[in-house]
């Protein structure tokens, strides 16, 4: 159609003019970055709210589907102290809801962590792979790793906790 020099804008002294300054010499791939990088705080709401609906359905299988007397047998058939099903299933509704609502993100994740760490006891001997018979212990290592990034991160967007990191992402990404 037609092409733009590097004087085009000459004389305008816009925003939208040095926008385009910056964007046209870019390649689409360039584009394609600097769009996610735009949004990167993005990423930690998106990490708390997955993590969180995770924690939520754990604790609503719990609750009515294993039930709690249920799961006290699970946990004591696995060595683990049976009273520990409660707490667990409290932190775990708890967690997810704190999570979804960015309250304490940092802390509860980190509270979750030793949740996910007592999960590994019932997988360990199934092998790595989530899909092995009886689960293997690849799914549990996820979230363990993936509650210590949102501990890192923060919150990010729209979390009803701020704090010190809420901003780091997209602070990072403007530097």
């Amino acid at each position: 159609m037609f092409a733009l020099q590097n004087d085009s804008f000459a004389g305008f002294d816009l925003p939208l003019v040095e926008r385009a300054r910056q964007v046209l010499p870019m390649t689409t791939l360039q584009r394609f970055e600097l769009a996610l990088s735009a949004n990167a705080a993005l990423g930690p709401l998106l990490l708390r709210v997955g993590l969180g609906t995770v924690f939520l359905a754990h604790a609503y299988a719990k609750a009515f589907v294993f039930t709690l007397p249920g799961t006290v047998k699970f946990f004591q058939n696995y060595g683990l102290p049976g009273w520990a099903a409660y707490p667990v299933f409290l932190l775990e509704l708890f967690g997810g809801l704190s999570l979804l609502l960015g309250v304490h993100t940092q802390l509860v994740a980190v509270l979750l962590i030793p949740v996910m760490l007592g999960a590994l006891v019932p997988h360990q001997a199934n092998g790595w792979m989530f899909t092995n018979t009886g689960g293997g212990w690849e799914y549990v290592a996820f979230l363990i790793v993936a509650l210590a990034a949102q501990a890192v991160l923060g919150g990010g967007a729209y979390s009803m906790s701020r704090t010190p990191n809420s901003n780091v992402a997209s602070a990072g990404m403007r530097a």
